[in-house]
């Protein structure tokens, strides 16, 4: 068991429990291509490592399902397959594409599991980004938008309008994983845990001993050292989506993984957004179109009962709550 520095948003130290009988558990891995950690409270050290055993167990299983990097996973297939023919796919991956349908509808298309053919024009498939030829990224809109997902819900098949069209589950697949982690933990009797993912989507379960929830940091984007403020989860979730997260520099400018699948260009104006949920697989896929359509948008558009706090690129960096 071991430790996991936390990148984007870090926990704070918990306070001594007040019952020399509860013990601490803290355990990380490697999967989906991000890095799991799960840190558990209880009273069980062989219950405690048993659910958290368990947990990773889940998040490896997910990764045979949503992986675009390997070409047996069930995503990869539809990617492979379902330009040409209607794929069939388990109840599992079907809901979830019907969620990922349902959050770019009401985003106005600024969510797009459909990004794929961007994200490698612009080089953050397998690398860390290049400036591309605007013919290329007209080339690559041509099968971008997510009303290229043909979904039957009576045969519970995936089918594409056209060729060339690309699953990228970037944008949703480590918070749903997060969410199943806790789920699988709860089965467990787990009632303290915090589950984070790559330190961009976490989840608070219960309130850590001595604490009135789960402390964590949004960092400041300009400065990995310091924060700009702490949030308390307690049931709940927070995803942080930064520019510094991925990008690369060229003609004097930084452009970032966090597209605009409207356009076909890195969005521009805003430099981090924490949205705060009841569900990680929300406030992660809330985080892109609230970073793409900025503050006013969301104002407007964000859903009811989800909270989110902007880093805008101003002068002097302007970072504060939606209200």
């Amino acid at each position: 068991m071991f430790l996991l520095s936390l990148v984007g948003a870090a926990v704070a130290p918990a306070r001594p429990a007040d019952k020399t009988d509860t013990l601490r558990l803290e355990s990380s891995v490697v999967a989906m291509g991000s890095a799991y950690s799960v840190v558990v409270y209880g009273e069980d050290r062989t219950r405690m490592e048993a659910a958290v055993d368990a947990a990773f167990a889940e998040v490896h299983r997910l990764d045979e399902m949503l992986s675009n990097y390997k070409p047996e996973s069930e995503l990869s297939e539809i990617n492979r397959k379902a330009g040409e023919s209607a794929v069939d796919a388990t109840p599992e991956l079907f809901g979830l594409l019907q969620s990922c349908v349902e959050y770019s509808r009401q985003s106005e298309g600024a969510f797009d599991i459909t990004v794929g053919p961007l994200m490698k024009v612009w080089g953050f498939y397998k690398g860390t980004g290049r400036l591309p030829h605007r013919a290329e990224i007209r080339g690559a809109l041509e099968h971008v938008g997510y009303r290229n997902i043909v979904l039957d819900s009576a045969q519970r098949t995936v089918r594409f309008a056209q060729r060339g069209v690309e699953l990228d589950p970037g944008g949703i697949g480590k918070g749903y994983a997060v969410d199943r982690m806790v789920e699988i933990l709860k089965q467990y009797g787990t009632r303290t845990a915090l589950v984070s993912a790559s330190g961009s989507s976490i989840y608070g379960l219960g309130t850590p001993p001595g604490e009135k929830g789960w402390r964590v940091h949004i960092r400041d984007p300009k400065d990995d050292s310091k924060s700009v403020e702490d949030v308390y989860l307690r049931d709940e979730s927070m995803s942080t989506s930064g520019n510094y997260e991925k990008f690369f520099r060229a003609e004097g400018r930084i452009y970032s993984h966090i597209m605009d699948p409207r356009t076909g260009w890195p969005a521009q104006g805003v430099l981090s957004v924490s949205a705060v949920a009841p569900r990680t697989v929300d406030s992660e896929a809330w985080t892109k179109p609230l970073f793409v359509n900025g503050r006013a948008w969301a104002a407007k558009h964000k859903p009811a009962g989800l909270r989110a706090f902007f880093c805008e690129d101003t002068p002097e960096q302007s970072c504060a709550w939606l209200q």
